[in-house]
């Protein structure tokens, strides 16, 4: 993404040099999602407690079951999950639904196996835990710096570019200022009041998110004529400038199966029911981002309740992101299933495809006055609870994992201030990120960021579901296969995301690798 993407908006009046110029409704809306977002912030800043490690980092352990599954989805919902899900859709069809659909039963887990563990052992992070259970400190810091690099590196970058991504897309607005002050505003609170300003602001941005990706669901389908419409139209969504001798501009005949062939099939049924698996056990079950909130329940039956929350939430996805990408290049081809690389560098500024614009289009074609704003603010929100919970948990790791391995004697004053600081740096460090985010080309960024979190979760996966279920496990066991099993796939990730930055031609589709773990 080199510049200002330029689309041809055709029912989103009023324009101006491009792009629509939001009306005085469409404002008031995003001004008062902002308001309501900085008072929930202020009061739950207010109302937590938050000089002490317990009552900044695990909210004094005092949530219920409601905010804590609203929180587990938001944090898992950034700005990332609207762009990539909805453009994966428009490309290939519903497949990627999966993704989401897999993550509720891998929830169910989470509250009854993992959480009960966590809490039992009485940690605040994961990488404390395995050093709890192991009994050594070099698994603990590995683990640690493994994943504060993978929350800067993927999760960071990944929401940055697609909020910006939509900024452009639809507002023409400067990508440096706009992302600047979403940042800053996301850090304030996030400095402020710790996870239980976290968890609440969380809360009320995955309402936010749900009702306005409802809205525009709705809208959506009622253009394309419902789901008998959309079946209609999505095999007929062939763009007007294709490439001779090739099919690329078709769409997939198995766009509405989600169980495809296991050889020729983009996400073949094999690696849908075990590879996914693996990567969602990672992502729900370990990850300090997710748990976290889990370990922040007032007791186990409020740890539950939430995880059973968060696995109702993300069935939704399937239907208010990933069909509605589906219907955006069934109503929009030439835009948004474009294949010749000369007009989607024209359209969107990406030769391999604008498939990426999917869910932006439907904002700017579709929405009425008003109802713009809406969606803008279901974007911020999406973008703003996904980093504010990357940040409090990465805030987290650093402080308890690695600071406290640095300064033995700090006392809780001081792990406040350091949490803070770490919060300051992220922010800075999201910045200086900015550029890479948009020389990349943004057909294959969300890809490759897929693959280099592929890479790494099986071992990772391994050592807790070992830690857990075999009691003979050891810090030697386990250390040597995990380390020696990164060295590999840290090469190969890098390769990739060298591939990525350096713009170059080569785009395989990921979920493929899950058939190689």
């Amino acid at each position: 993404m080199t510049s200002t993407p330029e689309l041809v908006t055709g029912t989103a009046e009023p324009q101006q040099n491009g792009k629509f110029k939001l009306e005085i409704p469409d404002i008031v809306v995003i001004v008062v999602y902002f308001v309501f977002v900085l008072a929930v912030g202020i009061w739950s800043s207010i109302r937590a407690n938050r000089g002490t490690v317990g009552g900044y980092f695990l909210a004094g352990k005092s949530m219920t079951w409601w905010p804590i599954g609203a929180s587990l989805m938001s944090s898992n919902v950034g700005s990332g999950l609207f762009i990539g899900l909805a453009g994966t859709g428009a490309a290939s069809g519903i497949a990627v639904g999966a993704f989401e659909w897999n993550a509720a039963w891998v929830l169910v887990a989470l509250g009854w196996i993992f959480v009960p563990v966590y809490i039992s052992a009485g940690v605040v992070t994961m990488p404390e835990y395995l050093r709890k259970r192991f009994g050594g400190q070099r698994i603990r810091i590995y683990m640690s710096v493994l994943s504060l690099i993978l929350y800067i590196f993927t999760k960071i970058s990944t929401d940055l570019f697609s909020g910006a991504l939509f900024i452009q897309v639809s507002l023409g607005w400067d990508l440096y200022v706009s992302t600047v002050v979403l940042l800053v505003v996301t850090a304030l609170y996030t400095i402020a009041g710790g996870l239980t300003a976290v968890i609440y602001t969380d809360a009320l941005q995955t309402v936010i998110m749900v009702a306005g990706a409802f809205a525009l669901m709705f809208i959506a389908f009622a253009k394309v004529g419902w789901y008998e419409g959309l079946l209609e139209q999505y095999g007929k969504a062939v763009p007007a400038i294709t490439v001779p001798n090739t099919t690329c501009h078709l769409p997939r005949p198995d766009a509405f199966h989600i169980f495809r062939d296991p050889v020729t099939g983009d996400l073949p049924w094999p690696g849908l029911l075990f590879g996914l698996t693996v990567l969602a056990t990672w992502v729900w079950c370990t990850d300090q981002v997710i748990v976290q909130r889990s370990l922040s329940a007032k007791n186990l039956s409020h740890a539950k309740g939430g995880s059973v929350l968060g696995g109702y939430l993300k069935i939704l996805p399937m239907f208010f992101v990933v069909m509605p990408g589906m219907i955006s290049r069934a109503l929009y081809p030439d835009e948004v299933g474009c294949v010749d690389p000369d007009e989607c560098l024209r359209i969107c500024k990406a030769a391999v495809g604008c498939s990426n614009i999917a869910y932006p289009k439907l904002v700017v074609e579709l929405m009425p006055v008003g109802m713009r704003g809406l969606m803008i603010a279901v974007m911020m929100a999406a973008l703003m609870s996904s980093l504010t919970s990357i940040f409090n948990s990465s805030s987290t790791l650093f402080t308890m994992d690695i600071w406290q391995r640095i300064r033995r004697q700090a006392s809780e004053m001081e792990l406040m201030v350091v949490g803070r600081v770490f919060v300051l740096l992220l922010v800075v460090l999201s910045i200086l990120w900015i550029p890479v985010i948009q020389s990349a080309n943004s057909g294959q960024l969300f890809d490759y960021i897929q693959a280099i979190t592929s890479f790494l979760a099986p071992p990772v996966t391994a050592v807790f579901l070992m830690a857990i279920f075999w009691g003979r496990m050891n810090e030697q066991v386990c250390y040597l296969p995990c380390s020696t099993d990164y060295y590999i796939d840290y090469i190969i990730s890098s390769m990739c995301f060298v591939l990525v930055v350096a713009d170059t031609a080569v785009h395989p589709v990921y979920h493929g690798i899950f058939l190689t773990q």
